[in-house]
């Protein structure tokens, strides 16, 4: 049996314009066909930020300035870049697969993740997203909308909303099933759509899934036996950026906590690909997990680089 792979690709992996996203997922689908060659079923989950950034800003410009654009509230801003994030990586898989004559196909999944309507980050947003404001732009629609607003280094007030911790993949069944069949999957883009459950279905609320603790908990229920971590550098470190810097290639549970506990991971960057790789080890038989550059992801899952976590 084909060991499985959830790779979460980071945002060096796409652009800050569709342009620009264009380009870059062609290196993207190279290394994840480099991958499916080897013989690994691959299911990939991928950030969003600077996309839902761009089309929450679009609209939210257009509709407080004039435009005919309706509001478009922010979890409907997910979906669309759920969307076309998954229409390019498609593509992109899809010709390099024809490209060396390989029979399989690539299907994304708009993805819904439940969070808890009861989680602490519902009461303290700190995510920044969409349009900047003047102090008396932003009381007038916090007055209005009910958002909370922050000061943003000096360049205005923005709006933040809540980063839960993600509890289920709605369409898990849909993903086992098209992994099973074969296809390279798509999924869980931007950590999800964040609902809540109701009585009768789920409800989106404004919030935004960390992408790499989404991951983790969609390799944890597809008992994937690895979760791939691509982001900007080839292996984690700690004294990161000064002289003293020491690259890790091998880590224990024990060694990460350790680590963690010392504040030698970023809290907005390194600490939550920390964290969420220690989650899928803890909560896997033998999962291991790797924290790599997509540029090495290739030469990490032959042992050569990276950084790996395991019990």
């Amino acid at each position: 049996m084909a060991k499985r792979l959830v790779i979460a690709l980071g945002g060096n992996a796409l652009g800050n314009s569709p342009e620009e996203q264009l380009l870059l997922v062609k290196n993207t689908a190279g290394t994840i066909v480099d991958l499916v060659e080897q013989g690994y079923d691959v299911v990939v989950g991928h950030g969003n930020g600077p996309q839902v950034g761009m089309v929450n800003l679009a609209m939210d410009y257009s509709s407080n300035n004039g435009g005919n654009t309706p509001y478009i509230p922010f979890p409907e801003c997910g979906a669309m870049t759920q969307g076309y994030i998954g229409y390019h990586l498609q593509q992109a898989i899809g010709r390099e697969l024809n490209k060396r004559h390989i029979n399989k196909p690539v299907a994304s999944v708009v993805t819904q993740t439940i969070v808890d309507r009861n989680d602490a980050a519902f009461s303290h947003p700190t995510k920044p997203v969409g349009s900047f404001y003047t102090k008396e732009q932003a009381d007038a629609i916090a007055a209005d909308k009910g958002w909370t607003f922050v000061e943003d280094a000096g360049r205005g007030y923005r709006r933040v909303v809540p980063s839960p911790i993600p509890q289920k993949i709605v369409e898990l069944p849909m993903i086992e099933q098209l992994v099973e069949s074969g296809n390279v999957v798509i999924s869980t883009g931007g950590g999800g759509i964040p609902v809540v459950e109701e009585d009768d279905g789920c409800t989106g609320v404004a919030a935004v899934i960390d992408k790499d603790r989404a991951s983790s908990l969609l390799a944890r229920e597809l008992n994937a036996d690895m979760l791939v971590i691509l982001t900007a550098v080839e292996k984690v470190a700690i004294h990161f950026n000064t002289p003293e810097q020491e690259n890790l290639e091998d880590l224990t549970l024990e060694q990460c906590q350790k680590y963690a506990d010392d504040g030698e991971f970023a809290p907005g960057s390194m600490l939550p690909k920390i964290e969420s790789c220690m989650s899928f080890v803890k909560n896997t038989e033998n999962g291991t997990a790797l924290i790599t550059s997509l540029e090495k992801a290739k030469e990490a899952l032959e042992g050569k680089t990276g950084t790996r976590i395991h019990k």
